[in-house]
């Protein structure tokens, strides 16, 4: 029970909402969710903390950067559930932002390695 409890309190946050909508599209690195939520790291590093104790999210380490990618096997709920999760994040006014947001960043971004 508290294995499910943990996951709906880890969901009940608009910034971790806004985080697992990010990395539905895929593994960003810290700066990345710094730039598009335009939160300090210290904020996003914490969201993202709470998210991995979770276990919604996994990490690795690349030099000194960490990237976040969405646990391969999400927590206990029906597929359903997590699919129109994603669904309904994808209808949001602010996930839309987020994603434009995030096209634009890594656009200029060119693949280049966080600084």
């Amino acid at each position: 029970m508290k294995k499910f409890a943990m996951t709906f309190k880890a969901l009940s946050d608009e910034t971790r909402l806004r985080i697992l909508s990010l990395l539905n599209q895929g593994e960003l690195c810290v700066c990345d969710l710094m730039a598009v939520l335009q939160l300090p790291q210290s904020t996003v590093s914490r969201h993202l903390a709470y998210l991995r104790n979770a276990n919604l999210i996994s990490d690795r380490r690349e030099g000194v950067w960490m990237y976040y990618r969405l646990e391969e096997k999400l927590p206990t709920l029906e597929e359903q559930s997590w699919e129109s999760l994603f669904s309904q994040l994808l209808k949001q006014e602010q996930a839309e932002k987020d994603f434009v947001e995030l096209k634009h960043y890594l656009a200029e971004k060119k693949g280049t390695r966080c600084v």
